[in-house]
């Protein structure tokens, strides 16, 4: 029997809840899957915020779902801010300034980023 080198690999099972540190002093950002045209990332967040300072301004989309926890974004031409709790989502326009204004420091966040 030959082996075809070319044949896909079955996909293991991950649970996104797993494996999550229980002392966490720096957000922690983990690829779940990257190509050329899109990434997949898990980020764990324990009270961690953006410096203020500091603005992202993504070449990219960014669509964030919010597994776990709570977290507030801010927006550098809004006056309001924006929540997330578990289950909200929001996409982030590619060239949106945004920053991470706090995150729930008793209990972790876990965010789904897509970045396309």
């Amino acid at each position: 029997m030959s082996t075809d080198n070319n044949q896909k690999k079955i996909a293991s099972v991950s649970n996104i809840l797993r494996n999550i540190p229980k002392n966490i002093s720096n957000e922690i950002f983990e690829n779940i899957v990257k190509t050329n045209q899109f990434r997949i990332e898990r980020i764990i967040s324990s009270g961690q915020k953006s410096p203020s300072d500091f603005w992202y301004d993504q070449d990219w989309n960014e669509w964030v779902l919010m597994i776990q926890g709570r977290a507030v974004l801010e927006f550098d031409d809004k006056e309001k801010n924006i929540e997330l709790n578990q289950n909200d989502y929001i996409l982030i326009p590619a060239h949106k300034k945004h920053r991470v204004k706090w995150t729930d420091p008793t209990q972790e966040t876990i965010w789904l980023a897509i970045h396309f």
